[in-house]
């Protein structure tokens, strides 16, 4: 099988729609969490809805997607000619372009609060310029800001999920090495079920976390148990004896999408029901693989308007914080009592107002990032280090392995 070949297996639209519909559930469960929007938006109950508060939990979801890709991209039929090397240059030019360029819009946004503040314009808390330091910012640059350095989140908060992916990718290719070394795919399998099992382990029983809620604080044990179980997931499609019927495929699939819905659902009343999250996860995304021609859930997710935000899901993703911020700011200088009174006439209708300007302005602004930053900085970073790292898109001589 070709690379080109290979490569184009691991974007199954489906998949990529839920990256989709998952970001922007992020992206509404930020929206509800702002002081601001809590304050002076009381009447939103038909968005405020439990789902949407513990959509934190579908950053999970994202790490098990990545880890059924990386499988199906970089293992699945390659696995004998796999490259760290050039593997660690592919990722780090996927995710690093719009982190960077997304790190330097907060930075000028910073350095204009600071000289408003200075001005007398506006008035900020100190624990703001406290988080987003010179400290934390060299830490953002080198992607380790989510590696314990430091105990809270800074500069653009989702990203710290890039940077315990990135380090998680480093592990997942160093297990690939060493399988590779033993010439054995069963070993290399059986190495990321045990970094997931163990991870799970470490977070329960020796952090004694009471949910699967880590981020700065070991949150990349949280990355490896999601990635490796989607890493584990691809083999476990790739053994089943057998395909049922249509109909059955789509039962499955449709349990499996209903039952993510409701764990997530749950997690705020029973946040320890979160540690099934990527379990859940993994049966839903694993059906998707295993069934793409099922009759109901695959056909509903390559519509066009889900594969458009699926492309633009990691766009979606790093732009919405700073996007919601501004919203933020515009609506404090709107006021409390404007909206007060537009709410009266229709309760519930400045909220409603404030989710989909909002939606609207992430999407935009994740459009035109997709299409100049990620795309050409991706493909700008894998010609200047593949220049200077050896990088080929050619990979190395295959070996021989055993199953």
């Amino acid at each position: 099988m070709t690379e080109s070949v290979h490569r184009e297996k691991a974007h199954v639209l489906p998949l990529d729609s839920i990256r989709g519909i998952a970001a922007t559930s992020v992206v509404i469960h930020h929206l509800l969490l702002m002081p601001t929007f809590l304050a002076i938006f009381p009447h939103n109950a038909w968005i405020n809805c439990s789902f949407f508060r513990s959509s934190w939990l579908l950053v999970d979801l994202f790490f098990v997607l990545s880890g059924m890709v990386m499988s199906l991209s970089s293992i699945e039929g390659e696995f004998g000619r796999f490259s760290l090397r050039d593997f660690m240059v592919r990722r780090l030019a996927r995710v690093y372009p719009l982190h960077i360029v997304m790190l330097a819009a907060n930075l000028l946004f910073r350095l204009l609060r600071i000289s408003l503040v200075m001005a007398g314009l506006v008035v900020a808390a100190p624990a703001a310029f406290e988080v987003n330091n010179s400290y934390s910012f060299l830490l953002n640059v080198f992607l380790l800001h989510s590696l314990g350095f430091v105990d809270y989140l800074s500069w653009n908060a989702p990203s710290w999920s890039i940077s315990v992916e990135f380090y998680t990718y480093l592990v997942f290719g160093l297990v690939v090495l060493l399988a590779q070394r033993m010439r054995s795919l069963s070993l290399f399998y059986a190495l990321s079920g045990l970094i997931a099992a163990g991870s799970l382990v470490f977070i329960v029983f020796v952090l004694d976390k009471k949910s699967l809620g880590l981020q700065t604080d070991f949150g990349i044990l949280r990355c490896f148990v999601s990635f490796f179980l989607g890493v584990v997931t691809v083999r476990v499609v790739r053994r089943l004896p057998g395909k049922p019927g249509p109909v059955t495929q789509g039962i499955v699939q449709l349990a499996a999408m209903i039952a993510s819905v409701v764990l997530v659902g749950i997690v705020e009343a029973y946040p320890a029901a979160s540690f099934l999250a990527p379990l859940i996860f993994s049966l839903f995304l694993g059906s998707l693989l295993a069934f793409p021609d099922a009759l109901l859930v695959p056909r509903m997710l390559v519509a066009r308007p889900l594969v458009w935000l699926g492309r633009r899901s990691y766009s979606i993703y790093m732009v919405h914080a700073l996007v919601v911020l501004f919203a933020e700011y515009f609506v404090r200088a709107l006021g409390a009592s404007r909206i007060a009174a537009f709410d009266s006439v229709w309760p519930g209708l400045p909220a409603t107002l404030n989710l989909v300007a909002s939606l609207a302005a992430v999407f935009v602004v994740s459009h035109y990032t997709y299409r100049y930053v990620e795309i050409p900085g991706g493909k700008l970073l894998r010609n200047l280090l593949g220049r200077r790292s050896g990088f080929s898109a050619s990979p190395a001589p295959s070996a021989r392995l055993t199953n």
